[in-house]
């Protein structure tokens, strides 16, 4: 009982809480990305943001760290870098955005343009000229702002990727490395600014156990999954978020 009193949860709400982060551990060894919007859209109901987003950015680290065996001869450090300038750019223009706009409107935007992108890519859409460098910027901006104001920023980078028709196990790679830095980019941040609290450890050592296994289990469907497949999962899963975001944001 002194553990529960110490991470200021029930018992009920902890094992929810572990449920969740197998969840988004799973979705991430699949797909490479979508811990934090298979997450913190349902640990919400149990805590709130604040709380939330110092636990999730440590647990993207480590499942990254975990991810590095599979992932490592298949990142494409070129999309990275240059991704990795476009979020350095554009995150503090999603903060500004967050501070001057309704972000249930921002984040009714973003579903409604991810779901749209996603059905015309399960339609067959699919553009290979967009596989620019300026390209690959103005994404990682898009996604950079996108992650200011509302940790989404693996929906526009997951969309991109598979516009300009990258291998799974690229897209894959690349966006988990690319998480590996920007995640811990903003753990330091978190830090420094003060908002890790003692309760925060608490809550995050039992969930350190349960990243790995949702991380290979993620791992081991990856593998037996084909391109076609691949795609749809991902884009399913795209359409499944945003909607969810879209309620969210209505009611």
């Amino acid at each position: 009982m002194e553990f529960f009193e110490a991470i200021n949860l029930t018992i009920g709400n902890f094992i929810f809480f572990c449920a969740v982060i197998l969840l988004a551990s799973f979705v991430r060894g699949f797909s490479g990305f979508g811990f934090s919007a298979s997450s913190i859209s349902l640990l919400t109901f149990i805590l709130p943001p604040v709380e939330i987003v110092p636990i999730i950015l440590l647990l993207e680290v480590i499942a990254s760290f975990f991810m590095i065996p599979s992932i490592w001869d298949k990142i494409n450090w070129k999309f990275v870098i240059y991704l990795l300038f476009g979020v350095t750019f554009g995150t503090p223009v999603g903060v500004k955005l967050l501070s001057i706009l309704e972000p249930k409107l921002m984040h009714i935007v973003i579903s409604i343009t991810v779901i749209s992108f996603a059905l015309m890519l399960l339609k067959g859409y699919k553009n290979k000229k967009l596989n620019h460098n300026i390209s690959k910027f103005f994404v990682g901006v898009v996604a950079g702002a996108a992650n200011g104001f509302g940790t989404l920023a693996g929906l526009p980078i997951a969309l991109y990727f598979l516009i300009i028709a990258i291998e799974p196990a690229v897209i894959r790679a690349s966006i988990a490395a690319l998480f590996f830095f920007t995640d811990s980019y903003a753990l330091i941040l978190t830090y420094l600014s003060g908002l890790l609290e003692l309760s925060f450890l608490y809550r995050t050592l039992p969930l350190i156990f349960i990243v790995p296994l949702g991380v290979f289990m993620g791992t081991r469907l990856f593998k037996g999954s084909t391109k076609e497949s691949y795609k749809k999962y991902v884009l399913y899963f795209l359409i499944i978020v945003s909607i969810f975001g879209l309620i969210k944001s209505v009611i």
